[in-house]
């Protein structure tokens, strides 16, 4: 007889590799989990009250705090592996004056001017130009320096970005 995974194990990855973090956010992580862990006796003691209203099988309120109770376990841990394996991007060391994990680069496609900061993928926020060293733009402006033309392949065709700045 095989015994059923749990869904969470299914859908986690097994990835025991670094963790690029930018200083900040790696701050902000350790704050969150403090949060968290402070957060976590009471919740405990929601659940046990909760309980006491009688059978488990028909008892809504129960079975929320017991979800909201593994959600925080598994937000704790996950940030805890996240932690332990965070690898903190230094923006400043650039003396190549080529592009790597933390670099801002200013780039220029059809005349059109972006900015683009190359973080870990945690950090990713197309919104606010933080495009991950994975992405197929990031990934290809890597070890590149000032003045390269990067061309990225599409579906759309190719797309041209002449790099103006690296900082």
């Amino acid at each position: 007889m095989q015994i059923p995974k749990r869904r969470s194990d299914a859908l986690r990855k097994n990835d025991d590799g670094p963790v690029f973090l930018t200083e900040d956010y790696l701050r902000k992580r350790k704050e969150l989990l403090l949060r968290l862990k402070k957060s976590l006796p009471e919740i405990i003691a929601e659940t046990q009250r909760t309980a006491a209203y009688g059978d488990r099988s028909d008892n809504a309120e129960y079975k929320e705090m017991k979800g909201r109770l593994r959600r925080t376990h598994r937000q704790i841990l996950g940030m805890e592996d996240q932690i332990k394996r965070a690898v903190v991007i230094n923006p400043e060391r650039n003396a190549s004056n080529t592009i790597h994990l933390g670099s801002t680069v200013v780039l220029e496609e059809k005349g059109i001017q972006k900015i683009f900061q190359i973080v870990g993928p945690q950090e990713t926020n197309p919104s606010k130009n933080r495009i991950s060293f994975q992405s197929p733009l990031g990934n290809a402006l890597l070890e590149h320096k000032k003045d390269d033309v990067v061309v990225l392949k599409t579906e759309n065709g190719a797309r041209n970005y002449l790099i103006l700045e690296i900082r």
